[in-house]
């Protein structure tokens, strides 16, 4: 199966139809009139939704198994055809888009099963997802103008050219992937004041997002929130939090980041863990989703 232990929950709706159409109009009465030799269509038919719906995972092999937390089955009769309607919600990392449809389809196949031995010529029509909500691409902003980025590595021994730098690389790359583009990345020491001066400089030339790589950990060179938090016109505590929940899902020692977000402006400024799995995970846990900050920051209507 596809690896979605990146990703980040969220709630997830999907609808389906099938559309089951008979071809005498005496068995959308007999339906009606609860009259079908087999027993009552609908309700039959919306139980055997619900267990396709929770057993999609056991069918299909790339199906991720995932709580289901909601399930709702409609009918609409139009004629001699009837509409079945499935809607799935769950609180998950991938979407429900085939469960539904599953879901749709073996109400329809029990529908079938039920009304052959009165009607020979039902037929199932249009199995298809009509709607979905709630992944990735829901959470990612357009923008009037492109976005600005600058991504600083703070760290003694990369700046002594004593070690290679991969974190603030992985988050250029992450940057690339989002399609934006990356217009300084630089090497810096932790110096306190080099750090600062930094954060001047790319306010002044109005760059959007400026993202520090390094010392947020415990040692007494990692100064990184000591030099930034200063300047900071506002602390953005939700972004410190989702940052730190995501890593702590993971591997235990991600309390002892002390990630920083906030504002000098309308920059949004970010401070991120120097190893090369804390700094994609910090990006995998806010990114693309933290830009909708900009709609605020820049005054545009969100």
């Amino acid at each position: 199966m596809v690896d979605i232990t990146h990703k980040n929950l969220t709630l997830r709706i999907a609808t389906a139809q099938a559309v089951v159409k008979v071809s005498s109009e005496d068995t959308i009465k007999a339906i009606k009139e609860n009259r079908v030799p087999k027993g009552d269509v609908f309700s039959a038919s919306k139980a055997a939704g619900l267990l396709g719906v929770k057993k999609t995972s056991d069918l299909l092999p790339d199906c991720h198994p995932m709580p289901i937390e909601f399930t709702g089955i409609d009918y609409e009769i139009n004629g001699m055809e009837i509409t079945v309607l499935v809607t799935v919600k769950t609180i998950y990392k991938t979407g429900v888009e085939v469960e539904a449809m599953h879901g749709a389809s073996i109400v329809a196949l029990n529908m079938y099963d039920m009304l052959k031995p009165i009607d020979k010529g039902v037929e199932i029509h249009h199995i298809k997802l009509l709607e979905k909500k709630g992944g990735k691409s829901d959470y990612k902003d357009n923008f009037k103008e492109p976005l600005t980025f600058a991504v600083v590595v703070c760290s003694d021994t990369i700046a002594e050219a004593k070690k290679e730098d991969k974190a603030g690389k992985a988050i250029v790359d992450k940057l690339k992937a989002l399609n934006y583009s990356v217009s300084n990345y630089m090497i810096i020491p932790d110096e306190k004041e080099e750090i600062q001066l930094k954060a001047k400089e790319f306010v002044a030339e109005e760059i959007d997002v400026i993202i520090y790589c390094g010392g947020t950990g415990l040692s007494e060179r990692d100064i990184t929130p000591e030099a930034l938090i200063p300047l900071l016109d506002r602390r953005i505590p939700g972004i410190e939090e989702a940052i730190r929940s995501y890593g702590q899902d993971r591997m235990p020692y991600a309390m002892l980041s002390r990630s920083v977000a906030g504002t000098i402006g309308a920059t949004l400024v970010l401070a991120l863990p120097g190893s090369t799995n804390g700094a994609k995970e910090s990006m995998d846990a806010i990114f693309p989703h933290v830009l909708h900050s900009f709609k605020v920051l820049k005054g545009w209507r969100h």
